[in-house]
């Protein structure tokens, strides 16, 4: 009897501690489900796979933690800081759309790789990669206690601001005049702009939009994260393994998509022998979904 019950009563404390672990992995989980959203929107308006938009973020969110650093209030700071964002995704957006908007797709990807190994590399000779700034808290405080752990306000704005991007992207571009003309500029750019549509200005608008919102995202949560450049640029991983799983086309599968793979993160780093290899679950995502995606060709092979 001892022993019986016991079993139950440690499988009742690994359940929680499985549950708690999940809970925890929603700060992450809102980040990812933002990031991979802003690449559906970039995908979906300019094709172009923006490997680049997690380290166009990590310029407006260290902007923000080297200004407050001078002593700047922080909510001056965090304003500057998504200004900074825009400015730069606007820059990458002008170098994309001005010599590369009539080139195929993987073309502008390999543009946008290059872009972002060049940009980690001006941040991190910007911001000193062996010095780490100190990134105060936007958001501060805890919401409320969820599975007995502290679900804090920084992660509930994540997953609002994430959910609230996904709510305006799909009715900015079903029901806005300009969602109907960037949709065009996506699927026919030479066409849209013979019949006057402003094609380089959306381009940059679009870009700028991306830009801000991602820095706004590492901005609230950079303080949980490691405080250097690259490694807030690479956070670009698990946004495309997320805009994946929406096959960069569903903003709101994409969104759970990103949730889900946080709290799975959360998940794995309690449980024994899989906690360092955490941070591999982007790439498994991204390897499945590819897999799947091809399931129709290669089942045709086999017949």
């Amino acid at each position: 009897m001892p022993g019986g019950q016991a079993r139950p009563a440690i499988s009742g404390l690994m359940m929680n501690l499985y549950l708690t672990a999940a809970v925890a992995g929603l700060a992450a989980g809102g980040a990812y489900a933002l990031l991979g959203v802003c690449a559906v929107f970039t995908y979906r308006l300019v094709s172009v796979v923006n490997f680049v938009g997690a380290a166009i973020g990590a310029a407006g969110a260290f902007a923000f933690a080297m200004l407050v650093e001078q002593g700047l209030p922080i909510g001056v700071g965090a304003l500057a800081g998504v200004i900074v964002g825009a400015a730069v995704g606007i820059g990458v957006g002008a170098i994309v759309t001005k010599w590369f908007a009539e080139s195929p797709a993987s073309t502008k990807a390999a543009v946008a790789v290059a872009l972002l190994v060049g940009l980690a590399a001006i941040g991190l000779r910007i911001t000193g990669g062996q010095h780490p700034h100190d990134f105060p808290e936007l958001i501060r405080g805890s919401a409320f206690r969820l599975a007995g752990v502290e679900v804090t306000n920084a992660s509930v704005a994540t997953l609002a601001l994430a959910v609230l991007f996904t709510l305006a992207a799909n009715l900015f571009l079903d029901r806005s005049h300009t969602g109907l003309q960037l949709r065009a500029l996506s699927e026919r750019p030479v066409a849209a702009e013979l019949i006057g549509i402003p094609v380089h200005v959306l381009s940059l608008w679009v870009w700028g939009v991306g830009g801000a919102a991602t820095a706004l995202a590492l901005i609230i949560i950079a303080p949980q994260r490691a405080p250097n450049f690259l490694a807030l640029s690479l956070l670009v991983v698990p946004a495309l393994a997320a805009a994946l799983i929406g096959f960069f086309r569903n903003f709101w599968v994409t969104l759970v998509g990103g949730v889900a793979m946080g709290m799975i993160e959360g998940l794995a780093s309690v449980i024994p022998g899989l906690g360092e290899y955490r941070t591999a679950l982007p790439f498994l995502v991204i390897l499945a979904v590819l897999l799947w995606s091809q399931r129709g060709a290669r089942w045709d092979d086999a017949r």
